[in-house]
């Protein structure tokens, strides 16, 4: 396995070295980011001194040998019997032995640091000892080799290496966050041309304080763990990330890569990039305006324009479904098109399909609009007696959805302005502030956990009843 060549060996890894391209950085120029990080090389250095597998061979016939071990298993053999056998092989020597004591488990040997080391070894279709899973057996010594070698000679660096980070003064998402605060907020546009914000707003979005954006929403990084190609360093320590396989997480919104244990100190600045984010529908809302550089979603935007172009007047708006079929192909067109999705009354005749498409939207939300953080809070002053305790408590409930998730705010305050000229048409389209909360209470409202049927029968009056005291009363409840 060609894991690392001499040429590889003699490359030095101590010179500042360019910064990758940053995915979602079309709206600041190269020149304005900084031009170079500074990689630390003491991993590096001892991943290259960590020895290569070698496989001890068995030189008899063995019993009951599994098909997806090869020479290296020597059966039921004494530990004593392995060890001297990994001692003769030498550093990086492995064998893999059937346990004497329990027959049909295997224990994987090899010699490290001048010591034999077992582990127990299991098989699903690839092998393992522990979360880790390998095509072949060479790989995972190899990998396995790598890892002991490098925590062993490197411990105490490694517990402490996030305590000195490049993230803050190197950074190119602290660089382009910082552009876009400093400079207006300047959002992605589709040509080169940057396009200030003032002159990207419609008149959808005009209503807004131009000095919110999606820019300064705070998001957690979406972080899983990840098999890089290649060699790679961590861009929060700067250090190297050591390993075959898993060496470390990275952003599934950003491409930011890190180790795990550094990851736990990035801050919210995640910046998605729209080539990562490949649908609209059942994606974070956060995650989603900050890709499309927009302060709330895209969907609700568009189908809310075209619903108070031509569907207010029509009895049974929201409570009459459209065609299944119909619906899923403005999904789909969302999905493909974003904000340049086509849903016009040429291409969706009936309005019901575009009210059926903002509601199936609101439902796919892995993150409701009301989140679950704060749904308790709702829900509990919809239940107060006093009416105007009542409003009051759930203005101050929307004020703390401001703090926490800003984006979720925005869109909810634009729904719910809309449902309230909704409910001024309720004489021609039969949609009081009651029939409203019935239809959108339990999809703006979701606990995490599923509830029986009587508890969503028991809950049901509450979610309504949040919806009606913001339909009624939207100038009070956004108030700030």
């Amino acid at each position: 396995m060609a894991r690392r060549t001499s040429d590889s060996r003699n490359r030095q890894y101590t010179q500042v070295m360019p910064v990758p391209q940053t995915p979602s950085s079309s709206e600041v120029s190269e020149e304005e980011i900084e031009p170079t990080y500074q990689w630390k090389s003491h991993l590096y250095n001892l991943q290259q001194e960590a020895p290569n597998p070698k496989r001890i061979v068995c030189l008899f016939p063995t019993d009951n040998k599994p098909a997806h071990y090869g020479r290296e298993f020597h059966g039921a053999i004494a530990r004593e019997e392995a060890d001297h056998l990994l001692t003769q092989g030498g550093e990086g020597s492995y064998l893999v032995r059937e346990s004497q004591r329990a027959p049909g488990s295997f224990t994987l040997g090899l010699r490290l640091n001048h010591s034999t080391k077992n582990f127990r070894l299991y098989y699903d279709g690839k092998h393992y000892v522990a979360e880790k899973h390998f095509d072949s057996l060479h790989d995972l010594v190899a990998d396995g080799l790598i890892t002991l070698y490098v925590e062993a000679k490197a411990a105490d660096y490694i517990k402490s290496m996030e305590s000195e980070p490049i993230y803050e003064k190197h950074s190119r998402y602290a660089t382009i966050r910082d552009k876009r605060i400093s400079n207006g907020a300047v959002l992605p546009t589709s040509g080169s041309k940057q396009v200030p914000i003032q002159d990207q707003v419609d008149a959808r979005t005009a209503v807004l304080d131009n000095a919110v954006t999606s820019a300064s929403y705070e998001k957690a990084h979406n972080f899983k763990m990840h098999t890089f190609k290649g060699l790679n360093w961590c861009e929060y320590c700067g250090n190297f990330m050591w390993g075959l396989i898993a060496q470390g997480v990275r952003c599934t919104d950003c491409g930011l890569s890190t180790h795990k244990q550094c990851s736990k100190r990035v801050p919210l600045d995640c910046t998605p990039d729209r080539r990562l984010i490949k649908r609209v529908y059942g994606v974070d809302l956060t995650t989603l305006v900050k890709a499309h550089g927009t302060t709330r979603s895209i969907v609700i935007d568009k189908c809310i324009e075209e619903l108070e172009t031509r569907g207010l007047d029509i009895e049974g708006l929201y409570r009459v479904p459209g065609m299944q079929d119909d619906m899923d192909l403005c999904r789909q067109r969302f999905d493909k098109d974003g904000a340049n999705a086509k849903i016009s009354a040429k291409d969706f005749p009936d309005i019901n399909v575009i009210s059926g498409a903002l509601k199936m939207y609101l439902r796919q939300l892995p993150i409701p609009l009301v989140p679950f953080e704060m749904y308790d809070r709702f829900m509990m002053a919809a239940k107060i007696q006093d009416p105007t305790e009542r409003l009051e408590a759930t203005h101050n409930a929307m004020n703390e959805l401001y703090n926490i998730k800003p984006a979720h705010y925005h869109t909810l305050k634009h729904l719910i302005n809309h449902l309230n000229r909704v409910v001024q048409q309720k004489n021609v389209n039969k949609m009081s502030a009651e029939n409203v909360g019935i239809v959108f209470g339990p999809t703006l409202l979701r606990e995490a956990n599923d509830q029986t049927i009587m508890d969503n029968l028991y809950l049901l009056q509450y979610q309504k009843k949040v919806v009606e005291i913001m339909v009624e009363n939207p100038d009070i409840i956004f108030e700030k």
